[in-house]
């Protein structure tokens, strides 16, 4: 009876073996081999297969030689922030692909394919599965389906215009904080100081999102700041391990870091949850910051719904925290960071900026209202977030096999939406495409370029980001009161370096002379 058990057992462990094997040499050779000869018979061109790895050596090896170089701020910046995706197109011409992977993935700069693309979120939606984007950042960008229209829906109630009013005295005790170091530094080496803004940028749009979502709560919120900037480092040494499967269970140092940081994010984050819930338990009163709002919001729609199975649970309300936290953040001071940074080049446009700014605020505290009527700083920031977008490009994949343009796009194949290449076409935006020209929006985002839909720092569609007027405030606020007590002059010492680490970010900072007015 022992000899037949296992017999039977060494059968079936063969059995289970060759099914694996096989499944591994469909998801390995068969699959993109099939996948790669459905996109050349349609005329896209790009690299030749490479087991297992495809073009990633080349993407990785690409990435690190270019990453440390700087650039004039005259110079075409498109072939430094996305180096990698300008060689293949330059190779292989607008109609390619590069293998992320086993996982081809076609390039796409198209404004109406780009359209097309993103109003239809529930038939190109994020490849699965980003362990290192859902660890950082989770919540609402994740999700999908029906899981993602409940989370909006609740979310949405935190990002209504009278609700970010009411945020407006936060922003500006964080700002004012700021200009005050600023003031005490100018003060200290007489009418002008050399500084390196970015640092104080960063820990000013911490500082933000931190009192806007949780309120009293902020010294907790600056923690997780520090945690989640922490974690962008060490993604950056996962990244090329990131096609391999199940890389993130592997106990490297790395990997274990991110893990504990990850936890301790989530402990800080159910820390302050929890605590709010007891205050209502208590009947007090609901905080009208982020968190507030969204608790409440999430509240309303469970005793609406009649079941908790209808709200968000603790570990959901986490996750959009996280969110919060980083689009927030990151957003806010990489706008700002390359607004002085356009501002200190071109003092013209500095100079027409806070003539408006002193116009319309004087110097007052901004108000929501007043802050809406500063149409040159909007254009300013508009054409900034052009030149820079927060997010250089976007993937999404089709749940089925699709029609896209004159495409036939496969399961299996992704999409490469090339944001930034876009944004630095002379087709779409003319021949100084390359120049700072804030007047290109003078009238309206509409009639910037020679195309539609050609200008998308914060996605579009169904999806577009939900936080973009949250942004947009802040960046406005900052900027105003930073513009009427500073004149900024670039450093002889600046080194022009834009790189995407997760956001497009200043490599080597953003070293400026400020003056006091």
């Amino acid at each position: 009876m022992d000899v037949k058990l296992g017999s039977i057992f060494s059968s079936t462990l063969i059995l289970v073996c060759m099914l694996l094997a096989i499944k591994l040499l469909k998801w390995a050779w068969l699959r993109p081999r099939k996948l790669e000869k459905l996109l050349r018979e349609q005329g896209l061109s790009g690299n030749p297969y490479r087991l297992l790895i495809g073009d990633m050596k080349q993407l990785i090896t690409v990435m690190k030689e270019e990453q440390p170089r700087t650039v004039n701020l005259s110079d075409p910046i498109l072939p430094h922030i996305l180096p990698f995706y300008t060689q293949i197109i330059q190779k292989y011409g607008p109609r390619s692909f590069a293998w992320f992977g086993a996982a081809p993935r076609i390039n796409i700069s198209d404004p109406e394919l780009m359209k097309e693309i993103l109003a239809k979120p529930s038939v190109f939606q994020k490849p699965r599965p980003d362990p290192i984007g859902e660890t950082i950042v989770g919540g609402l960008l994740f999700l999908e389906d029906a899981q993602w229209v409940l989370h909006r829906k609740i979310i949405n109630a935190a990002f209504h215009v009278e609700k970010l009013k009411k945020m407006i005295p936060a922003m500006y005790a964080c700002c004012s904080e700021m200009i005050e170091k600023w003031g005490a530094l100018v003060s200290r080496n007489g009418k002008h100081v050399e500084m390196d803004v970015w640092p104080y940028l960063e820990d000013l749009s911490g500082d933000m999102i931190s009192r806007t979502a949780f309120g009293c709560s902020h010294e907790q919120g600056r923690r997780i700041f520090q945690l989640q900037k922490e974690q962008v480092k060490l993604v950056l040494q996962l990244l090329k391990f990131s096609f391999i499967p199940g890389w993130r269970y592997f106990p490297t140092k790395t990997n274990r870091r991110m893990r504990g940081v990850s936890r301790e994010i989530e402990a800080a984050v159910r820390g302050i949850i929890v605590e709010r819930e007891r205050a209502a338990e208590r009947g007090e009163t609901i905080h009208d910051d982020l968190l507030g709002i969204l608790m409440e919001s999430n509240m309303n729609e469970i005793q609406e719904q009649g079941s908790k199975k209808m709200g968000m649970s603790i570990a959901d309300v986490i996750e959009e925290c996280k969110l919060f936290y980083f689009a927030g953040s990151e957003t806010t001071s990489n706008l700002l960071v390359w607004t002085l940074v356009m501002l200190s080049k071109h003092p013209d446009w500095q100079a027409r900026a806070r003539g408006e700014i002193l116009q319309v605020l004087g110097m007052n505290p901004p108000t929501f209202d007043a802050l809406n009527q500063l149409k040159t700083v909007s254009m300013i920031l508009q054409e900034v977030l052009r030149i820079y977008p927060p997010a250089p490009l976007i993937i999404r994949a089709p749940t089925k096999t699709v029609r896209l343009g004159s495409m036939t796009v496969p399961v299996g194949a992704e999409l490469t939406l090339l944001i930034a290449q876009m944004h630095h076409d002379p087709e779409i935006w003319g021949e100084d495409v390359n120049e700072f020209r804030p007047e290109r929006f003078a009238n309206g985002i509409s009639s910037a370029a020679k195309m539609n839909f050609a200008f998308l720092p914060f996605s579009s569609g169904p999806r577009v980001c939900i936080g973009q007027n949250f942004a947009m405030m802040e960046a406005k606020m900052a900027l105003a009161m930073m513009l009427r007590s500073f004149h900024f002059e670039l450093s002889s010492s600046y080194l022009h370096a834009p790189f995407p680490i997760l956001t497009l970010q200043p490599q080597y900072g953003a070293p400026l002379i400020l003056r006091t007015l």
